[in-house]
């Protein structure tokens, strides 16, 4: 093969093979993302509490390190200012198991007293989710899924 031939190849390799690192390493810096959330809120009954169940599928390609949850009511200040990731900070985690390659399902469950019901405000409710990476890489849902205390 003529040097003409061979120089323009081999630095088409290098040009693709260094595309290809990079495409790989911003692949495995991406941040979780949230998908399939779903909220069961049961409210109490008689001498039985109810209890409020959060579901969701977190992928994360870095390995989950928290995922927090916090259930609030639709006609709240957050409505109003915005959830943050800072008022995220002091709340409950989910369970997580991993359930494929780079995903994890995380599940929530709180009881619900009878005082619990009777002092929270009737209508729609959503769960936000922030999902934090092993990597430091975070993603915040405030509306992952609704419920409706009744």
């Amino acid at each position: 093969m003529s040097r003409r031939v061979v120089l323009p190849v081999a630095a088409g390799v290098v040009v693709l093979g260094g595309a290809g690192a990079f495409a790989f390493a911003y692949a495995g810096e991406q941040p979780p993302s949230v998908a399939h959330s779903a909220a069961r809120y049961a409210a109490p009954d008689g001498d039985r509490s109810g209890s409020l169940t959060f579901t969701t599928d977190v992928k994360v390609s870095s390995g989950i390190k928290d995922v927090k949850v916090l259930a609030w009511p639709a006609n709240s200040t957050f409505a109003k200012k915005g959830l943050t990731a800072k008022d995220m900070a002091a709340v409950d985690s989910a369970v997580c198991k991993p359930s494929g390659e780079d995903t994890v399902r995380c599940t929530y469950t709180a009881t619900v007293t009878r005082a619990d019901a009777e002092g929270s405000p009737r209508g729609l409710w959503h769960v936000a989710v922030l999902a934090t990476a092993k990597d430091g890489e975070t993603t915040l849902d405030t509306k992952a899924a609704d419920f409706t205390v009744a």
